[in-house]
């Protein structure tokens, strides 16, 4: 097992989540839904590189943060899988993202998901836990589909790139 400074819960958590990476791989799958190494590669809007990747991950794996199963339809692929430790994050990510929107400068589309997770507090978080754990240890009963959490989120990102897409109308022809 790992070398632990103290007992501290503080301590302990800073040495699960204290590089710069891990908490981003967890948000990707979980706010995300990316689970192949490929996906989390190319899909980081923070650019992580390969070698950081798969260390992170063999590191969440030994941690019981994920598992890792071979992907039935590709030979040389796997599938990473939330575990109940990982999922169990989910009002911690809500609340880091609620404390990055009040004092940190945010764009309003990477935002929108956090405010509404913010908004949604702990009812909308134990809905979206509800469907991580049937997604990723195959436990309780699927969300109908197009109803989810996470589609809900995607909804809301993507009617903020939309909106901030249309140009506005000069102040001059708003008026004809």
């Amino acid at each position: 097992m790992l070398d632990r400074r103290s007992g501290c819960p503080i301590n302990l958590s800073l040495e699960v989540f204290g590089d710069r990476w891990s908490l981003v791989i967890l948000r990707d799958m979980i706010f995300g839904g990316r689970r192949h190494f490929r996906e989390l590669l190319n899909h980081s809007m923070e650019g992580i590189a390969s070698n950081i990747l798969a260390d992170r991950l063999r590191r969440l794996l030994e941690l019981g943060m994920l598992t890792r199963a071979d992907d039935p339809s590709h030979k040389q692929k796997a599938i990473y899988s939330l575990t109940e430790m990982s999922i169990q994050l989910v009002p911690i990510m809500a609340a880091l993202g609620a404390w990055g929107r009040a004092w940190l400068p945010v764009s309003e589309e990477l935002s929108i998901r956090a405010e509404l997770m913010e908004k949604g507090g702990p009812a909308l978080w134990e809905r979206f836990m509800d469907e991580l754990r049937f997604e990723h240890l195959g436990i309780g009963v699927a969300s109908p589909e197009g109803e989810t959490v996470r589609a809900e989120l995607r909804a809301a990102y993507a009617a903020v790139v939309a909106r901030k897409a249309v140009p506005p109308i000069p102040f001059e022809q708003e008026r004809l």
